[in-house]
């Protein structure tokens, strides 16, 4: 349980680094157990671009990544996928909810709670593309620009804003720059 590491908890700009390396000492460690040589991750060659300190717990830990040896970006693995008869192919990508808590701002169980909650009920609004940014009583909500103007009803408008009170937000805001992977990484001044 990631929660349960304190440098996790504190959310510092690295704070995936903790939680890999966790995560792959676990498997290393049951690699070991099986007699196994290699332990594989998922990285693909379009993670390298990014803000990513996970990728250093994996180099540290010696786990290979056969996508991002291959060349093969999230585009490709995608196609391959659909091509080979996969379910989820087409899913939304689904990073770890801790990445909606502005660094620096303690991770906690109840505040990952409020976001999952969040986006559930944004998912059965039919939104696939959507964030729950969790600014302590806020909730700063990014939709795709096209999907911002659903809420300009005021019975949606207001149904949100009573769900989103119930789950625990004093606040919540819709940002007007919509969705944007890795928008808690502008603060670090990363693309």
């Amino acid at each position: 349980n990631e929660l349960n590491t304190p440098a996790f908890v504190r959310n510092p700009p690295d704070r995936c680094y903790y939680c890999k390396r966790n995560l792959l000492t676990l498997v290393r460690e049951a690699a070991d157990e099986h007699g196994l040589a290699h332990v594989l991750e998922g990285t693909n060659a379009d993670d390298a671009a990014d803000h990513r300190p996970g990728l250093r717990a994996a180099r540290e830990m010696k786990a290979r990544q056969p996508l991002r040896e291959a060349g093969l970006t999230k585009a490709d693995i995608r196609d391959l996928s659909r091509k080979l008869g996969l379910p989820g192919w087409d899913k939304p990508a689904q990073p770890c909810l801790a990445s909606r808590v502005p660094y620096g701002d303690a991770v906690t169980g109840e505040a990952l709670e409020m976001i999952e909650a969040g986006e559930a009920y944004l998912h059965a609004l039919g939104l696939r593309q959507c964030r729950v940014r969790h600014h302590d009583t806020v909730a700063r909500i990014e939709l795709p620009p096209e999907d911002i103007a659903r809420f300009h009803d005021e019975k949606v408008r207001a149904a949100l804003v009573a769900k989103f009170k119930e789950i625990g937000y004093n606040y919540v805001t819709l940002d007007m720059e919509g969705y944007r992977s890795g928008s808690m990484n502008e603060s670090l001044g990363s693309p």
